[in-house]
């Protein structure tokens, strides 16, 4: 049986773990079907949001370590604690480069945990956009109590979003935090009821689709932008430059028309938001 499954619906592309007798631990084969769905996500056209899942009590406890193990002596002629850092380095930066293009491609990623999400998978979590759960999920980052600490972004990614206190409490320790807890410290974004998760967190991923793709992404880029650069006066000028662009698009003039019809019409609840441009 594949350890994961994708599917395609409505501009949505799904990949959906399926271990739960190893706990949904990422094997090399997660992480190719992960890559795969990537991949596609960002060659064509009629794809527009990622959603990653999985089923059962856990969406991971983490790196399947043992199969790690496993697939670099099968690529190599010597045992895995033989073998060269280099070789080590090598297959690590895969889970790097996996976890960096999910968070700098131009469209929405969606982590939907239903369970207990650990480790790796927590650091997968982080290179999403949007991170929801059930009331019943955990998460945490256990790899201290290993000796290392949780290199795949659980240190850095972490920080960013949720803060050096959160951080700290997390890495250092390697306590779980429960749904509610996750939430209010901004590392969820919503809990859903367990009995209509995946309906819940389908029906976000359409109203994605249904927005202005370059719209969408190039909001994704200015927000990591801003994130990332430190002169407020040079994220003034990267915004000018990315509404230049869209509010000379059709995509705009068509909405912007719409809106005018409506409000002329009397119809919509909040007319404000693009008053601006009108």
């Amino acid at each position: 049986m594949a350890s994961a499954r994708v599917t395609e619906a409505g501009g949505i592309i799904t990949v959906t773990i399926e271990r739960e007798a190893k706990r949904n631990a990422i094997n090399p084969e997660v992480t190719r079907t992960l890559w795969d769905a990537v991949r596609a996500l960002a060659a064509r056209d009629d794809l527009r949001c990622l959603v990653i899942t999985a089923v059962g009590a856990y969406f991971t406890a983490g790196i399947d370590i043992l199969a790690a193990a496993q697939a670099r002596e099968a690529a190599s002629s010597a045992p895995a604690e033989q073998q060269p850092g280099w070789a080590y380095r090598r297959d690590y930066r895969d889970h790097h480069l996996l976890y960096d293009e999910m968070e700098a491609i131009e469209k929405p990623v969606i982590l939907a945990a239903q369970g207990i999400c650990l480790g790796a998978g927590v650091e997968m979590a982080l290179s999403c956009d949007f991170r929801f759960c059930t009331p019943s999920a955990e998460w945490g980052l256990p790899e201290v109590s290993l000796g290392v600490i949780p290199g795949s972004g659980g240190t850095s990614r972490l920080t960013r979003i949720v803060g050096p206190a959160w951080a700290k409490y997390l890495t250092m320790t390697g306590e779980r935090i429960g749904a509610e807890r996750a939430h209010a410290i901004g590392l969820v974004h919503e809990i859903f009821p367990a009995e209509t998760f995946q309906a819940d967190v389908a029906a976000f991923a359409r109203r994605l689709v249904e927005l202005p793709a370059e719209a969408v992404g190039l909001a994704k880029l200015a927000v990591d932008l801003a994130t990332d650069v430190t002169d407020r006066s040079a994220q003034r000028h990267v915004d000018r430059l990315i509404n230049t662009t869209l509010t000379g698009s059709q995509t705009y003039r068509d909405r912007l028309k719409a809106f005018a019809s409506r409000r002329r019409r009397g119809e919509g609840k909040d007319q404000s938001a693009t008053d601006e441009h009108s």
